[in-house]
């Protein structure tokens, strides 16, 4: 409900595209800034963490402070080009650097890959909900995919970004509850809980072998830092917080604030999957055998442990989690279409037009988005978060070195740059389906396929200009 009215009341203050897709400069860097951090942290993370953290160890948590890491490459690099140029997408830079096809190419590929992460963020607390609750897979999604198409068609970015800070709120504020409630009810005293996790490997994260096709050290390290660049530094949901504030500054301190937020997150939902192990090997009975899919330990947990109320909070955390990442989702698709598309077509569409035009794009999106999740709820998908990352390596990866071959070199041109992407694409398809090569790996892998051949490529067909 408090999300609708944050919709309904900053309706009336969109009377523009700048007011719809950027805030017309109304919005502060710390509420942005709390918005790139729910929109990273969906419910995937809510839920697929504590999973992988109950049954294997740490070794992902080194993908969270690797997109700590690249936090000064993104806030000295990339936020100074976005800014300088008054753009209301990433990928305007590309056609400023290169050409439309470029252009095009990186948003189409934004908007589709933005389709299938709605799908998957709307089905996976759906199916973790209805398991331990009952309500019906397809009702939770309807529920999220209408809430949040309403309050995102109305009230634009600043509804999205407002929604965001309430909704990061509900869901640290829950998961840091869960946390105190496992250690006050567990018979086990703090230090000997942390000896036991150590002792059973959980806390592992130095697997320091060089070998690329298992979660070792540098695989997460590498293929986090990747997959960080390419997500904080060209991904369109990130990039339009940035350009809600007007100055460099502002939209650097947006960015530190995701990142001061990512560490002690990482530590709560990694420690939740360790506890909820502890508890569960303290007490096996309470683990029920129907629970098929992993993803449904941390929703188990909260509906048959937690007092009511708490655990309505906690159910009310995962909704959240989820509708966080959505509406930004729905916004920046709508913000893709409209300015990369539309306008390049239909130039001379007034701007009261065009924000007709953003709002049918954003109710379009969200019921394609909804239709998508309805039809993966139907068929099997084994784990999601797999999933998710391998859609995001094929897709993104060589996007990321267009990128930076635009912003790190002056020779790079067009013509060299795009066989560099169709190179990346052949290269991350060939490894994904004919070797053992984790898929973590795979925006590396792009990224820098499509750098180096980009540029020598570049060097063979000379441009003109």
């Amino acid at each position: 409900l408090i999300s609708l009215l944050i919709g309904v009341y900053f309706a009336s203050k969109q009377k523009s595209t700048d007011d719809y897709f950027v805030g017309g400069g109304r919005i502060p860097w710390w509420a942005a800034g709390l918005s790139v951090f729910g929109t990273l942290l969906s419910a995937i993370t809510f839920m697929a963490i504590p999973a992988k953290a109950f049954l294997t160890d740490w070794s992902y948590f080194v993908l969270n402070m690797a997109a700590i890491l690249i936090t000064p490459v993104i806030a000295f690099v990339f936020i100074p080009f976005f800014n300088k140029l008054k753009i209301q997408t990433a990928y305007e830079y590309l056609e400023d650097r290169f050409n439309y096809t470029a252009r095009a190419f990186g948003s189409l590929s934004f908007i589709l890959f933005q389709l299938g992460r709605i799908g998957i963020v709307l089905l996976l607390p759906s199916l973790a909900i209805s398991i331990v609750t009952g309500i019906p897979v397809d009702t939770s999604i309807m529920i999220m995919g209408v809430l949040c198409i309403l309050y995102t068609t109305f009230g634009g970015i600043e509804a999205v970004i407002w929604t965001d800070v309430l909704q990061v709120i509900v869901l640290l504020g829950g998961s840091v509850l869960a946390v105190i409630w496992i250690l006050t009810h567990t018979e086990m005293p703090f230090s000997e809980m942390v000896t036991f996790a150590s002792e059973n490997n959980k806390f592992n994260m130095d697997n320091f072998d060089f070998n690329f096709t298992d979660t070792t050290f540098w695989v997460v390290l590498i293929g986090g830092l990747a997959s960080a660049l390419v997500t904080q530094g060209t991904d369109q949901t990130i990039v339009q917080r940035y350009l809600t504030s007007t100055d460099v500054k502002d939209s650097q301190k947006t960015l530190y604030t995701n990142a001061v937020l990512t560490l002690p997150a990482s530590i709560i939902f990694f420690g939740i999957g360790t506890l909820l192990f502890i508890f569960y090997t303290e007490m096996p009975e309470k683990l029920s055998p129907a629970i098929s899919n992993n993803d449904s330990i941390f929703p188990w947990y909260i509906v048959r442990e937690l007092p009511v109320g708490v655990s309505g909070l906690l159910v009310a955390g995962i909704f959240s989690a989820a509708m966080s990442s959505i509406s930004s989702s729905l916004n920046s698709v709508s913000t893709a279409y409209c300015n990369d598309f539309h306008k390049h077509y239909r130039p001379k569409t007034a701007d009261k037009q065009l924000l007709k035009i953003a709002r049918i794009a954003t109710i379009t999106t969200g019921v394609l988005g909804m239709i998508f999740a309805l039809w993966m709820a139907s068929s099997d998908i084994k784990s999601l978060w797999d999933q998710f990352y391998k859609v995001l390596g094929l897709f993104t990866g060589g996007l990321g070195g267009m990128f930076l071959l635009g912003m790190l070199t002056k020779k790079a041109n067009s013509t060299g740059t795009l066989i560099g992407l169709v190179i990346s694409a052949f290269v991350i398809f060939y490894i994904s389906n004919y070797t053992e090569i984790s898929f973590l790996m795979y925006a590396f892998f792009g990224l820098t396929s499509c750098f180096v051949f980009g540029y020598i490529f570049s060097l063979v067909f000379k441009d003109k200009k």
